[in-house]
């Protein structure tokens, strides 16, 4: 076999190319979908296990479903007043409408696009937030419609640079708005960009730059992670009364909490991880097929050989057995460099995300990944590898002693 690749290096090169792009591709897929899931994690469990979510539209069973939670008007301020009453809620602590959109502000010469959240004066609470200069707005800046807005610290350095932004006005969707705040750079959380964002009065985004009467997002604290459920429960009933709903199967919002979206994520990350490395496994069987071809190349081209070592002695099984283990040594060659390669490219592919887009992307090495690409590799030997083999333990010797 040895002179065989020193023949014709190209020719093997390509056959095992096929076993090396399956692992590398498993690998790659394994460890970005594990990074990807350990990422939306971390950002799901920032948001803190007593908080609560309440999103309008039916809970999302399919695309339709999730446009229509994206489109859905059915979240009002008379929601928030009902939710608001101990007698509905006894466990709630904290709640804060929110709208959201994306805008561009501009301050003089420089502009930056945003993503515009209209919040009340507990967003500091419950998102965890730390003014570096200026402060929040507060309570009578909401219910006075006032024309303030806080910006992040990437939002600060684009549009002011490094002159002073408090007490500046900035425009947004032909509004002025008056900055009161700067945040502390905070990075990505809760499945936001703190460094990137605008925060307004939610009744200021609701009435002058989005035009709407309804909220995206309604966010509810519960009293302890023990009496989430509860909350949960009580939530779901105070809106079906304030909705004249009767059956659940045709409620207009949906409840989520933090155990459930933790859940969801990482059912969906796992199950798309899954498929996404299936299809690269695909590969493999192409890669199989190669080492079926060239493996009867080599038989042929080494009948003599076999002829020789059957003459001294050599059994069917002999053979069998070398030629299998020839085999299962180049799928494992083609395994062990993919998994090399698909390591590096995955841990050069998070350093670029947590470089560059900004990411808390860690690099994670799926072991498990890697033993099953070792293990897939040797049974793609065994099994594409067994026809040659029993083709060459089938020889007569003296029939391939006569080989030219």
């Amino acid at each position: 076999m040895k002179a065989f690749i020193v023949r014709r290096p190209i020719f093997f090169s390509l056959i095992i190319l096929g076993i090396v792009i399956g692992i590398t591709a498993i690998m790659m897929v394994m460890s970005l979908g594990q990074g990807a899931q350990n990422l939306i994690l971390s950002q799901v469990q920032s948001i803190g296990s007593k908080t609560i979510a309440i999103l309008p539209g039916r809970q999302p069973k399919g695309f339709t479903d999730s446009l229509a939670t994206m489109l859905g008007d059915s979240l009002k301020e008379k929601d928030v007043e009902a939710l608001k009453k101990k007698s509905n809620v006894p466990n709630l602590t904290k709640i804060m409408p929110l709208v959201y959109g994306s805008a561009s502000a501009t301050y003089r010469n420089n502009g930056y696009r945003l993503t515009i959240f209209g919040v009340s004066d507990l967003v500091a609470e419950i998102f965890d937030l730390e003014i570096e200069d200026g402060a929040f707005f507060n309570e009578e800046d909401v219910k006075g419609k006032a024309d303030v807005v806080v910006i992040g610290s990437k939002a600060k350095e684009e549009l002011f640079g490094s002159s002073d932004a408090v007490g500046q006005r900035i425009k947004i969707k032909e509004r002025n708005l008056r900055v009161v705040g700067v945040l502390k750079k905070k990075g990505s959380g809760s499945m936001i960009n703190f460094d990137e964002v605008a925060f307004v009065p939610h009744s200021t985004a609701q009435q002058y730059l989005f035009g709407i009467k309804y909220y995206n997002r309604i966010i509810i604290e519960a009293d302890s992670e023990a009496n989430v459920s509860r909350t949960a429960e009580d939530i779901k009933i105070t809106l079906r009364n304030m909705h004249n709903i009767t059956d659940p199967e045709k409620d207009d919002f949906y409840v989520e909490t933090w155990e459930g979206m933790m859940s969801m994520v990482s059912t969906v990350t796992s199950a798309l991880t899954l498929f996404l490395a299936a299809v690269a496994a695909i590969s493999l069987v192409v890669g199989g097929v190669g080492i079926m071809n060239i493996m009867l190349v080599s038989v042929t081209e080494r009948t003599r050989e076999i002829g020789l070592r059957k003459a001294i002695g050599a059994t069917e099984k002999n053979i069998l057995t070398q030629f299998l283990l020839e085999a299962v040594t180049l799928t494992g060659i083609g395994g062990a460099i993919g998994i090399i390669l698909g390591t590096l490219l995955s841990y050069l592919t998070a350093l670029i995300l947590s470089k560059y887009a900004n990411l808390d992307w860690k690099f994670s090495f799926p072991f498990l990944a890697s033993f099953l690409g070792l293990g897939v590799s040797a049974i793609i030997g065994l099994i594409f590898g067994l026809y040659p083999a029993r083709q060459a333990a089938k020889k007569s010797p003296i029939e391939a002693l006569r080989y030219e």
